[in-house]
This record gives structure tokens, C-alpha cells and sequence, in this order.
């Protein structure tokens, strides 16, 4: 499987962003792409580094809605599978940070909305987004087993263990990062990890590019289960291939987590089933971490 990451400047002209995110599909396709994966608010500027911008509001919309209809057309027509990411509005007003999995036949196959909402300086994400109440689905898709991990779950283990015991092959992270935000090497260190402790590749597309006082990296990659990159990361907007997936084992794509090593030797409790944290909202049991407040 070959996966494409479509590392993005987005504009202030909303539209014009979008026609090069979909330009960008059509690009990955012509290269063999089988999977896109595109940053966080793929088509917009970032608008939590400023709390309290009332006009961002404007730039949330339905899921399906007008943009998701135009990436889900292009994925029909191009037979690839797409993780986009977006503002999203629900129909009771709430907001989130969001990506729409659409399957090669351009249907919806869910949405996947950040749980852990963070704020500090330049990422005043409180002020925008509602905890995701989706948890951690695991999409079956045309290419592949894929869940998805926006952004700032991927900072939490308990969230990507849950991908990879929900059967995840390929974990997709839109991300918004910027340069010197993390210690040296943390950036890739802790992707790899989680790659090689829960046996699936991981495929982050990053930001690129000066918003106000934020610079955003690039140096998006590709891991595979065993933490080697396949892809190194670069700098400057653009389209770049990974190498086609080889696994090293023949467990590492297999559709039995319990087949991979790393997660046949986790601790299990007495019924046989894997140990994942859980917390209680509104007293009601949920075997799932507790997203902030």
C-alpha cells in the first residue's frame, strides 16, 4: 500500500485552500497513493494561537457538508481513501476538531473528533473545540484497518493503545506542529513508539509554514510496527509518497491484533481480554480515558 501525506500551507482564501487540498488528492493518486492523509484544519488558518476569535466560528460546518462533499466526490473518482480534517458544527451547535474518513468509494465511513483539548500559548484549543465524544474508532477501509489520532491524542498512550487493540493496521495523525514546541527528537520519538509498542504504521501529515508568531515544521513521516521511518520527513508545502508498506513480519497488517507479539504479551485480566484504562462520565462506565474538562 503506498500512502500519501499532504503537507499544507493553508490560506486565508478558504476556497483557494481547498482547491489545493484537492489538487493534492489528485496529485497522490497519479503517484499510486491508496491513502491520503492531510493536517489539522486542512483548509483553514489556525485560528486557536488567539483565544477568543468569534469569527472562526464562521468556519465550522456539518459533517457531511459542503467541503466533505467535494473530498468525498474526489475520492470516488479517484478510488482512494481519505483522511481530511476540519471545523466541524454538529447539529446541536457544539464544535470540534474532526476528520472525516472517507473510504475509496467516497462514502463516509465516521468521523473521528480530538478528545484531549489542550491550551497554552499559541494553541488556545479550549476556547474552540468540545472533547470528542466519539472515542477511538477503527475504520475498515478499502486499504487498509485505520484509526485515526488527531493532533494532540497522540500525546496519550492510553489513546493509541486503543487504536492498536481495536485492530488498527494504520494509525493517520493530521497534525499541527511547530518548530521548537517539543524537546529535540520527542516529535518523531514518541510516534515511533507508539507504532512499535501497538504493531501498526503511522502516517503523520503536518502544517507547514509562518501563521503570526507560529512557525509549523513540515517533517512529516511515515513509521512503520518496528519504529524505522519510511519516509523521512521535509520541509515546504507538498505531496510526498511513502515507500509502499512492506512489513517486516507477517503479523504487523494482520486483521488479528492478537496475532502481533507486542500485543499478544500485554497484561490481560482474568476474563482474557486486554486491560484498558477507563474512567466514569456521568456515572456510567466507559472503558476509554478521561478527556479534560
Amino acid at each position: 500500500m503506498r500512502i500519501a501525506l499532504a503537507q499544507l500551507r493553508p490560506r486565508d482564501d478558504r476556497e483557494r485552500s481547498l482547491e489545493r487540498a484537492l489538487d493534492a488528492m489528485r496529485r497522490a493518486a497519479r503517484e499510486g497513493a491508496e491513502l491520503v492523509v492531510f493536517p489539522e484544519l486542512a483548509i483553514d488558518r489556525f485560528f486557536p494561537r488567539r483565544p477568543g476569535d468569534a469569527s472562526a466560528r464562521d468556519l465550522a460546518e456539518p459533517i457531511p457538508g459542503p467541503t466533505t462533499d467535494r473530498v468525498a466526490a474526489l475520492a470516488r473518482e479517484l478510488s482512494m481513501v481519505t483522511v481530511f480534517n476540519l471545523y466541524e458544527r454538529d447539529g446541536d451547535g457544539r464544535t470540534f476538531d474532526s476528520s472525516p474518513v472517507v473510504d475509496a468509494d467516497g462514502s463516509l465511513l465516521g468521523i473521528t473528533r480530538m478528545v484531549h483539548i489542550t491550551d497554552y500559548e499559541g494553541f488556545h484549543e479550549r476556547d474552540y473545540f468540545h472533547p470528542g465524544d466519539r472515542e477511538a474508532p477503527v475504520y475498515r477501509t478499502r486499504a487498509c484497518r485505520l484509526g485515526v489520532a488527531i493532533c494532540y491524542d497522540r500525546h496519550y498512550p492510553e489513546y493509541m493503545r486503543a487504536l492498536g487493540v481495536a485492530g488498527a493496521e494504520v494509525v493517520a495523525i493530521p497534525q499541527a506542529g511547530t518548530l521548537g514546541e517539543w524537546p529535540a527528537g520527542l516529535y518523531e520519538a514518541e510516534v515511533r513508539t507508539a507504532a512499535f509498542q501497538n504493531g501498526y504504521f503511522a502516517a503523520l501529515a503536518n502544517r507547514v509554514g509562518e501563521e503570526g508568531e507560529l512557525t509549523f515544521s513540515g517533517e512529516s513521516f511515515v513509521t512503520d510496527p518496528e519504529g524505522w521511518w519510511n519516509l523521512h520527513r521535509w520541509d515546504g508545502a507538498a505531496v510526498r509518497q511513502a515507500p509502499p508498506l512492506s512489513p517486516s513480519s507477517p503479523q504487523a497488517l494482520s486483521g488479528d491484533p492478537s496475532s502481533r507479539p507486542v500485543l499478544d504479551s500485554r497484561f490481560r485480566g482474568n476474563d482474557g481480554t486486554v486491560a484498558v484504562p477507563f474512567c466514569r462520565t456521568s456515572g456510567a462506565p466507559s472503558p476509554w480515558p478521561c478527556a479534560p474538562r
